[in-house]
């Protein structure tokens, strides 16, 4: 398998690149606009044929790029049943694998940061988990019909019990982290390590955490798989 993780510094967004060497054929997750160019560009020098643009939910905090990859590519874009973009060429379900080449994305449904979310195993080795899971923290729960008793659920009975040594990449980082793995997290992530259900909720109703800079543009430009304009 062929794994690339990308960086977008404005947002701190991480996208990946997932492919397999012998058929080139290839995935992104959680694209970024303004870094398609970058992306392309390294599709090009691989000698990859993208055929999946997707998304772990819709993003409040930027604006994907899968619109345009699939004008470019001609991929098809995928977004998590549930989520508000009719603009998408396929949803996909929980439990659900797409197949890039003999590489195995399988959808992990991880509700609570919002109404529809997914997680991807890679390869039974390598977990995005979007905006559920981050090193050392989780995803705010205070806006896009989020819940934080869904997500301390979707984390504690769906990502926690995956294998230890279960390699986790996030959506985000915003303290210079990279990679964790599932043991590490149930461990030390502070928002969840030793917590209950009630006291997780209560942690996540307290945050009071200022809106996305991004959110009034990003959300709905983001249902239209990242057209800012109709």
């Amino acid at each position: 398998m062929l794994f690339r993780q990308l960086y977008d510094r404005e947002t701190w967004t991480y996208s990946y690149l997932i492919a397999d060497p012998d058929t080139k054929e290839a995935a992104l997750v959680d694209s970024v606009l303004e870094q398609v160019e970058r992306d392309v560009q390294l599709l090009r020098e691989l000698g990859l044929t993208l055929r999946y643009a997707i998304e772990t939910h819709v993003h409040a905090d930027h604006i994907t790029g899968a619109g345009k990859l699939r004008e470019i590519t001609g991929c098809q874009t995928v977004v998590p049943v549930g989520a508000k973009a009719e603009c998408a060429d396929r949803f996909i379900a929980d439990g659900e694998v797409l197949q890039v080449g003999k590489v195995p994305i399988q959808a992990i449904a991880t509700l609570g940061h919002t109404d529809s979310h997914m997680a991807y195993l890679v390869n039974g080795t390598h977990l995005l988990t979007g905006d559920s899971l981050f090193i050392r923290g989780c995803g705010r729960t205070d806006f896009q019909s989020g819940d934080p008793g869904l997500l301390y659920d979707a984390i504690t009975q769906r990502l926690f019990t995956l294998p230890d040594e279960t390699l986790v990449y996030p959506g985000h980082d915003y303290r210079g982290h990279t990679v964790s793995t599932i043991g590490e997290e149930k461990r030390w992530n502070p928002r969840l390590a030793g917590k209950s259900r009630d006291e997780f909720i209560a942690l996540m109703n307290s945050l009071n955490l200022p809106d996305p800079k991004k959110i009034a543009e990003a959300v709905p430009a983001n249902e239209r798989c990242g057209l800012v304009s109709v």
